[in-house]
């Protein structure tokens, strides 16, 4: 039997960096979503509807009705060829389609077969994902009825692109708010100046008995004594709260393990994340770190054979008198030839199957050293073939570590 060949977009790269710049959190959106999905399948008359997200190795649905999932590889969905066209696709039977008829969701229980699939586009022409629309009886759309789901995909993207803009202005109240803290750090110092000068000349007037000057004095003493505890409330304000823009070692690592323990247990491999505990909860940007980590991670699941091992290690270090996140993924895989590490390098995308037959798209890791390198940050590759691979990621945080 003649292999099937998986498609990818001829925009693969953009639609890779396209989706990496909305900087989503595959795990918190259902709940953003869900009147969408309901709309969709009481439009199309469906049991089920998906919003589907797809990266480099998987389908990610960020909103679901009738079908409680919230991931798939990415070579087994269906929305993998509706991202391909720029209308919409249609599989009137998915069981006598020989792309789809020996899939999980077609075999029983689930039994599926009616699928159509409406494509995410963004303002650039390119296609994040798909909504789709699913059922287990055979059925047919009227146009008018698919010209309405149209509409439904376009709010998707346009809600997608209002999470974006949210978290820009987050991010810049944020600097703001570091601005604001420099400010009373600069003041604080003068004023306490003042009020300790003005003390001790309040000492000395009340010595001389100088009633005008004391009075004075004491204005200054009270006025000052007031913008400096004003400094105090500034500076103490919520520090020491997880701002909604930031992550932790701790809340970062549960993240990670929510995403991609099922990857790692439908494959029967171990996923292992660590960090360390005495920077457990120092806080930093969040910036792209669920892409650039998740990508790790997938592409060492893909490429380890089943019960082998994927760890991820993460840490704060010092550097430059700051901190850099260190995120270390290490897998026990086949590992790679130093050629495959220089084309990466090079923003290589030679594709490769994992060990259990998945299709390689050649894109995530050209992704990762994309993204790396847009935040000022460096990777680098350890791996020799049949024993395993490492990745190293710094990435400069602003925040210092605590002396």
């Amino acid at each position: 039997m003649t292999e099937l060949k998986n498609p990818v977009p001829e925009n693969e790269m953009d639609r890779l960096l396209a989706l990496a710049e909305l900087d989503l959190d595959y795990s918190s959106l259902n709940d953003n979503f869900r009147d969408l999905t309901h709309l969709a399948a009481k439009v199309a008359g469906t049991d089920i509807s998906l919003i589907n997200l797809i990266d480099s190795f998987t389908q990610w649905t960020i909103g679901n009705y009738g079908m409680d999932i919230d991931q798939m590889k990415r070579e087994d969905s269906v929305c993998q060829y509706t991202i391909m066209t720029d209308e919409p696709f249609e599989v009137p039977n998915l069981a006598a389609d020989q792309r789809f008829r020996e899939k999980s969701y077609v075999k029983d229980p689930i039994s599926l077969r009616y699928y159509l699939g409406v494509p995410l586009k963004d303002s650039n022409g390119v296609n994040l994902g798909a909504l789709c629309v699913l059922d287990p009886k055979l059925k047919t759309l009227s146009p008018e009825k698919i010209e309405m789901l149209g509409i439904i995909a376009g709010e998707i993207v346009n809600r997608l692109k209002s999470y974006k803009a949210i978290e820009t202005l987050r991010n810049q109240v944020k600097e703001a708010d570091a601005t604001k803290k420099k400010v009373a750090h600069d003041i604080r110092g003068p004023l306490a100046g003042i009020i300790g000068l003005s003390e001790i000349i309040a000492q000395q007037g009340n010595t001389a008995q100088l009633d005008e000057v004391m009075d004075f004095i004491q204005l200054i003493h009270k006025s000052s004594k007031s913008v400096l505890e004003l400094a105090d409330e500034i500076l103490s304000g919520d520090s020491d709260k997880l701002r909604e823009s930031e992550y932790n070692l701790e809340v970062f690592a549960d993240k990670l393990r929510k995403l991609y323990d099922p990857q790692a247990f439908n494959k029967g491999l171990r996923l292992k994340i660590t960090f360390n505990e005495s920077h457990s909860k120092i806080p930093f940007s969040k910036n792209k770190l669920l892409q650039i980590t998740g990508n790790l991670i997938s592409n060492a699941i893909k490429f380890t054979p089943s019960v082998g091992e994927v760890s991820v290690n993460l840490d704060l270090t010092a550097q430059d008198n700051k901190n850099a996140l260190s995120i270390h993924v290490r897998d026990t895989g086949v590992g790679m030839t130093q050629e495959v590490i220089d084309e990466i390098m090079r923003d290589g995308t030679s594709t490769t199957k994992g060990t259990s037959g998945e299709k390689g798209y050649g894109f995530g890791l050209a992704l990762v050293k994309h993204l790396v390198e847009n935040l000022k940050g460096t990777m680098k590759i350890n791996s020799t073939p049949g024993s395993g691979t490492s990745f190293q990621v710094l990435i400069p945080q602003e925040i210092p570590l605590p002396s």
